[in-house]
């Protein structure tokens, strides 16, 4: 392998401490990763001219990496096992068409082998096996099997799985014109999962939230996207990559419940795409784009915006502009249009307050700037009403809470001279274990609560519509015996986490919530439970930290107690490292990657902000939120 660098103008600057240090630990391993993969190759080489150039730390065109790896042609007399392993070494490189890696291919193979079918994600990268094969039929024949432990795959629509089993596919080879070369092989890519994380980056395509049947009220009509993560390379045209995975349509899990605003059949008219000098993206689309009228062409707009934007995140989009085949605006969508007419979070706002509840019972509020915690309006800030979990509306005008024995569920208004009131929901559960009851409730931002009782007959997940209708009962028919212990639900009412308990063992799981039936009687499921941490068996708490982000507190199986943030195709974040703090019984982290996270541990309640270590803010409380 080798390695070269160029000077290509930055992607823009003034990204957040938290992306620059991600952004600098992603660089500083391609340069080591791709020098360390061209030492091991035995082709590493260093140019003795050329002038020194400056390097960019946050390129803004196609290609967000000055280092390219690039594989080795095949060399004449090489055996069929160190074919493999240099076929293997060129399909990590940085190549949009794999044209190194097809050198290594039989006449035959060149026409039938599909590398971007599946991508196979393997703890390391997979040794060779090598074992000869005489037969009648093929006597030059020579067969390699390939063997690992395969952590991941990813598939031709670039969705994430996680998928532990073993690995082990043949290669077979031929020899043409006196040269091995491989005539069978699995379609697809094998990679170490160090060569996957230095070639592919999670981007969140953005898709209209489905609401189905209660499409036609005022509040689920809103103007809500729902993030869909998904594996990209990130050094072949980024963005241009990004904008045609979004073309494409949403990925399987997500297929039921969004929709793309992009007419069927519409595809990219250009060939590469960047930011102007003004931070402003010009996209031209294919014929079908252009029969859309100026709403729905705003609506595509949206979902370019926020795509994008993901994406490049070092540099704020100023407009996006879509145009017809021979570039002629079809609508354009400007920043602050943006922010005010679409959201990925509805109902957030910009909350600088985070909730907990103290010693003396009350619920209390805390900003960033504040020494000591105040008690919120109503009734919940007196103390009278002893909790064991709360939960403040998005708008921050309603609390929710769950009564110190876990039977009785409260809702209230958060204003002086509103008395509690009774409960709203009461649990089947035993008055003995609190444990057995409701769990924390949680609010979408719609301005819906959602909450679970934990009876021993079997756990029940149910809807309350703005926080003051009956209970509705919401089906999960993939959670068989197991219970539900907790429950987060995302701000889009789309997606809701669940910790699931199952025979001393808890996970944290991914829901689709589906909307059937009519408005009047809507007949509400959480669907295909998926994991997202799935190498912790003892997950603790969880709570949503961005649009496709989940910060989990738990362990692994004979490991200690960890926090770390995952994504919601069960991929770990590229986020940093959190420091470890003692004890963690609940986290709460917001939508707004800016704000602290808060936790309830041995310290007391503690507060962790950006570039920072954990602080100490109250020694005595409890259950720790953000509004949701």
């Amino acid at each position: 392998m080798g390695t070269e660098r160029g000077g290509e103008r930055g992607e823009g600057a003034g990204e957040p401490r938290m992306r620059a240090r991600r952004g600098a630990r992603r660089a500083r391993k391609a340069v080591l990763l791709g020098c360390a993969a061209a030492l091991l190759a035995g082709c590493a080489s260093m140019p003795d001219s050329g002038d020194v150039t400056a390097v960019d730390p946050s390129p803004r065109s196609e290609g967000d990496s000055q280092v390219r790896v690039y594989g080795v042609p095949p060399q004449d007399g090489a055996q069929p096992t160190n074919i493999v392993r240099s076929f293997l070494d060129a399909t990590t490189s940085d190549e949009a068409d794999f044209r190194t890696a097809t050198q290594y291919l039989a006449k035959s193979a060149k026409r039938t082998w599909r590398p971007f079918q599946v991508t196979n994600v393997l703890q390391e990268r997979p040794k060779p096996e090598p074992k000869s094969q005489p037969s009648r039929e093929d006597a030059n024949g020579y067969t390699v099997t390939l063997s690992g432990s395969q952590v991941a795959a990813v598939d031709d629509n670039h969705a994430y799985t996680p998928e532990e089993k073993p690995y082990r596919r043949t290669i077979h080879l031929v020899k043409e014109n006196g040269q091995w070369r491989i005539d069978r092989l699995p379609n697809g890519l094998v990679l170490g999962l160090s060569d996957f994380q230095r070639i592919y980056h999670s981007v969140n395509k953005f898709y209209f939230a489905s609401y189905k049947s209660e499409a036609q009220e005022p509040k689920a009509s809103r103007n809500v996207l729902v993030a869909d993560p998904v594996y990209l390379r990130q050094r072949i045209k980024p963005i241009t990559s990004s904008v045609a995975a979004l073309l494409s349509g949403p990925t399987d899990w997500l297929n039921q419940v969004t929709s793309s605003a992009f007419p069927p059949g519409t595809r990219l008219a250009a060939r590469d795409l960047a930011l102007d000098d003004s931070n402003a993206l010009h996209v031209r689309l294919s014929k079908q784009a252009a029969r859309a009228g100026s709403a729905q062409c705003k609506r595509m707009a949206a979902q370019l915006f926020f795509t994008v934007q993901d994406m490049t995140r070092a540099s704020k989009i100023s407009e996006v502009e879509l145009q017809d085949g021979s570039g002629n605006a079809l609508c354009a969508l400007t920043q602050e249009q943006a922010g005010r007419d679409f959201t990925p979070s509805p109902g957030s706002g910009n909350s600088g307050k985070e909730y907990f509840i103290d010693a003396d019972h009350k619920v209390v509020a805390m900003s960033d700037s504040a020494t000591e915690p105040t008690p919120v309006r109503g009734p919940f800030g007196t103390g009278r009403t002893p909790l064991r979990s709360v939960a403040i509306s998005r708008a921050e005008n309603t609390a929710a809470g769950v009564s110190s024995d876990g039977r009785s569920l409260y809702v209230a208004g958060m204003e002086d001279g509103i008395a509690r009131g009774g409960p709203l929901l009461t649990s089947n559960g035993s008055a003995k274990d609190p444990d057995a009851g409701l769990t924390a409730p949680s609010w979408d931002g719609l301005g819906d609560l959602w909450i679970a009782d934990r009876d021993a007959h079997g756990s029940q997940l149910l809807r309350i519509r703005e926080g003051k209708s009956d209970p509705e009962r919401v089906a999960v028919p993939g959670l068989g015996g197991r219970r539900i212990k907790a429950i987060k639900v995302a701000a889009d009412g789309i997606r809701m986490a669940i910790l699931v308990e199952d025979k001393g063992r808890t996970t944290l799981q991914l829901g689709r919530v589906e909307r059937g039936g009519s408005a009047q009687h809507p007949e509400l499921s959480v669907q295909e439970l998926r994991p997202i941490a799935p190498q912790l068996e003892d997950v603790v708490a969880a709570s949503w930290a961005g649009g496709s982000r989940l910060v989990v507190v738990g362990r692994e199986s004979g490991g200690v107690q960890q926090m770390q943030y995952m994504e919601t195709d069960g991929s770990a974040s590229d986020v940093q490292t959190l420091p470890g703090v003692n004890g963690v019984k609940a986290v709460a982290a917001s939508e707004d990657e800016s704000r602290p996270l808060i936790a309830d541990a041995t310290e007391g309640i503690v507060r962790l902000a950006l570039d920072a270590n954990w602080k100490t803010v109250a020694k005595d409380g409890t259950a720790p939120v953000y509004p949701g």
